[in-house]
């Protein structure tokens, strides 16, 4: 079986009765996506498929073959950080950093729901334009968990990167503290 992950093409053959996360983790060595429940209900696997956050605990590999798969590691590399992992650093959004993988890949998954107009259930128009407070975003995040509490900083960080705030490289924040 073939899959499209990162962009990168990837050969496999697996029982069709392996996860997409047990895919990537256990076949292809990308273990940034983490199992934490194998239920779908913490959200530390959350990877994107075409563009989408899925569980990938819960999702077979098999249905997956013809589909854009990423994971962590195809968001950003050090040195060059996706937007949303250079905010959770300087946010302090990740403690213990199990569920990081899952909580900035969801992120991602969600501004592209709110760049589409997609209501949640703390939207209060569903027909007009997101408003993108805490409120909204808490609840767009809350098939994530996090066992360290870090939600206000991971909120803190989102709301940056979706509100366009000025953001400073995590090198040039170092410099300012003397680090």
């Amino acid at each position: 079986m073939r899959w499209t992950i990162n962009g990168t093409a990837y050969e496999a053959d697996v029982d069709v009765r392996t996860t997409l996360l047990d895919l990537v983790r256990e076949h292809l060595g990308l273990t940034g996506s983490k199992k934490g429940c194998d239920h779908g209900q913490c959200g530390a696997c959350t990877m994107l498929v075409d563009g989408r956050r899925i569980n990938s605990c819960l999702s077979l590999a098999v249905m997956h073959q013809d589909d854009e798969i990423v994971t962590i590691e195809g968001l950003g590399q050090p040195g060059n950080l996706h937007a949303l992992q250079d905010a959770f650093v300087r946010h302090d959004g990740y403690q213990c950093g199990y569920c990081t993988p899952g909580q900035i890949c969801s992120a991602v998954g969600m501004l592209d729901e709110v760049a589409k107009g997609w209501p949640s259930h703390a939207s209060a128009d569903l027909s007009g334009d997101v408003t993108l407070d805490d409120a909204e975003i808490s609840e767009r995040m809350s098939g994530n968990l996090c066992r360290c509490a870090a939600y206000p900083n991971i909120v803190d960080a989102i709301r940056e990167v979706a509100c366009g705030d000025n953001r400073q490289p995590v090198l040039a924040a170092a410099r300012e503290v003397g680090a």
